[in-house]
């Protein structure tokens, strides 16, 4: 089926044209490939094909400052290419007007292979979640209203919607559509270790890497599952609950008691470039992260069952193993995805 998929996407590559005999613009669709160390996409694609002028709209919007109510935190702003699209050194988010949020960043990388979004899930489309950032009063503070009356009197806009969306123009449908084009088109799949999955050359992993690998593959996979790094589940890790924040996880959306304190396992793609790590960014560093996993387990009602077995709470790793995991975590850095130009802001 994926053969047919990828038949299927890329045939217009063989007709399609810039411009038609009489002049008029066709817009081209772009080829979207699902590595094959990947599984299925799980965006509706079929429902929202990128395409040469939805994505390039989709970038500039991701880079508007003036989606927000002072005009300049853009979702670029918090998401940055060089530090895989994290706010790399901040604990967590800041907004407008030098708010400050209750989360940390997370990458946009390979959403399209996701089903649930935020660190509560609290949407199950990527074209809704832009949504939930850009009118947090924390974050970007935006009105659509005026986002929308904006974004009609910008001759510019006006010209990208009228070529990306030609029936329908500028909505905020058609707004949400182009942002997930152009999220739907970030696929970092190109790390020494896909490499190494795909058997292609830059592939071959170190004796340290591959021990790392084996040991993640024992004690962190279940999570960590697939080659996206996650498993789209929400878990309570043994997080020590900050009472200045009190924040919920998962319980926010659901308000079921067995929800308290889980938040969404994150992928760790790129992870060597996207710290602070957890939730809340409290750790600084992968040794931070391992050493909690070993001995900084906090015992609750909803911990995680993987981190409390035998009567013994948290993950056994000696300083070995933990030197050879962050050996082979470091496998996964996209160094071609960091620095792809169809992705960055100039």
């Amino acid at each position: 089926m994926r053969t047919k998929y990828f038949l299927w996407l890329a045939l217009p590559f063989l007709w399609g044209c810039e411009n038609n005999d009489d002049g008029e613009y066709t817009n081209l669709p772009l080829d979207l490939r699902v590595p094959s160390n990947f599984p299925e996409l799980a965006y509706d694609i079929g429902a929202n094909p990128p395409t040469e002028k939805g994505f390039e709209l989709g970038k500039k919007l991701f880079y508007e400052g003036r989606l927000a109510s002072d005009g300049l935190v853009s979702c670029g702003f918090c998401h940055i290419q060089q530090n895989a699209f994290t706010h790399h050194g901040h604990t967590v988010s800041h907004g407008v007007n030098n708010a400050v949020g209750t989360r940390n960043t997370p990458p946009i990388q390979n959403l399209a292979f996701q089903n649930v979004f935020m660190w509560d899930g609290a949407t199950a489309h990527l074209d809704l979640q832009p949504i939930i950032p850009m009118t947090s009063p924390l974050e970007m503070d935006g009105d659509l209203n005026a986002i929308l009356a904006m974004l009609k009197a910008d001759p510019e806009y006006r010209k990208l919607f009228a070529q990306a969306f030609p029936e329908e123009g500028i909505t905020t449908e058609n707004m949400l559509k182009a942002l997930s084009q152009f999220m739907v088109m970030a696929v970092s799949s190109n790390s020494k270790f896909d490499k190494y999955r795909r058997n292609e050359p830059g592939g071959a992993l170190t004796a340290d890497e591959m021990a790392g690998y084996a040991v993640f593959n024992a004690k962190c996979a279940t999570c960590h599952a697939t080659d996206l790094m996650t498993d789209n589940s929400f878990r309570n890790n043994g997080l020590a609950v900050n009472p200045l924040v009190n924040d919920v996880g998962r319980y926010r959306v659901t308000q079921l008691a067995g929800d308290y304190y889980k938040f969404k396992v994150p992928s760790l793609r790129n992870v060597e470039k996207t710290a602070p790590y957890m939730h809340d960014g409290r750790f600084g560093s992968l040794e931070a992260v391992l050493n909690h996993y070993t001995s900084g387990i906090t015992d609750s009602p909803t911990l995680d069952p993987l981190l409390h077995q035998g009567g013994v709470l948290g993950i056994a790793l000696n300083e070995t193993e933990k030197e050879q995991v962050i050996a082979f975590l470091k496998t996964l850095t996209d160094d071609q995805y960091i620095t792809d130009n169809r992705f960055s802001e100039f």
